[in-house]
């Protein structure tokens, strides 16, 4: 019998599945379609918009703000500073998601701003984390370095903004001022589909949304995603299946967690 690495607090699961939080993502893209997705799969509900004109406004009514830099574009560029002030006036918490920094001039240097604004989660692979003290320069949305490579990077940074530091790779790194744990499942097919580093800060923003502790909710997401692609991996063969199966997996791990919990369901709320 397959054996899966499991979720790190599956109440924190259920939490996300029967609160259903409203997670405002200004996101790539190219990942749109699957952060969306796998949002509604893990019972969360996504709203997009990164106009300087509206997205501050929709960030005041959600419950978590996912920022990723995967595909800036100006009116992102415009909207992502007074989305970032809005949430941290209403204490509503916030990843950051510095998709490939260090090699654009433009995301680079706003992601840096970003971090003296003190993010809850700052979540990002090796080379990015690297890449915002400098320390690297990054080449795109791949890294080539490991996150124990990046372990002294991430603490310092944690250490520099009181942030949750959320390194992603073969083993997931999740680093605070006080606190180091890690996630060592998943799968290399996670990989292989575009998105799946997107998808991760979405979730990451969903469990903040339910989770007080950012070092759980970081740890959770990491879990939770990993989990789900062990699970989609056994169901696939390529990559194509593999993304159908993933987001059915989230679904299944969600309703699982919180059937095991004493949180009642949707038909009973």
């Amino acid at each position: 019998m397959q054996k899966f690495t499991g979720i790190s607090s599956p109440k924190t699961v259920a939490m996300v599945r029967h609160s259903e939080p409203l997670v405002h993502c200004i996101t790539a893209a190219v990942s749109m379609n699957l952060v969306a997705d796998g949002l509604l799969a893990a019972g969360a509900r996504p709203v997009m918009t990164e106009t300087a004109n509206e997205a501050p406004s929709m960030t005041g009514i959600a419950d978590a703000l996912l920022i990723n830099l995967g595909t800036l574009s100006t009116d992102a560029v415009h909207g992502i500073p007074a989305s970032v002030t809005n949430a941290r006036e209403r204490g509503i918490p916030w990843v950051l998601d510095p998709t490939a920094v260090g090699v654009a001039p433009v995301r680079t240097r706003l992601a840096r701003e970003l971090v003296a604004d003190a993010p809850t989660v700052i979540r990002g692979n090796p080379s990015e984390i690297l890449a915002l003290d400098g320390t690297a320069s990054g080449r795109g949305a791949d890294t080539a370095h490991t996150p124990t490579e990046a372990s002294e990077a991430a603490y310092q940074l944690a250490v520099a903004t009181g942030s949750t530091v959320s390194v992603s790779g073969a083993t997931d790194l999740i680093v605070s001022r006080r606190q180091q744990a890690q996630f060592d499942g998943g799968t290399p097919m996670l990989s292989r589909i575009t998105g799946t580093g997107c998808l991760l800060g979405a979730l990451t923003a969903a469990c903040l949304a339910v989770e007080k502790s950012p070092m759980s909710a970081a740890h959770v997401a990491a879990s939770w995603l990993g989990t789900a692609g062990e699970m989609a991996v056994t169901r696939s063969s390529r990559p194509g299946s593999f993304k159908m199966h993933l987001l059915d997996a989230l679904d299944e791990l969600a309703e699982m967690c919180l059937e095991a919990t004493d949180l009642p369901d949707q038909e009973s709320k």
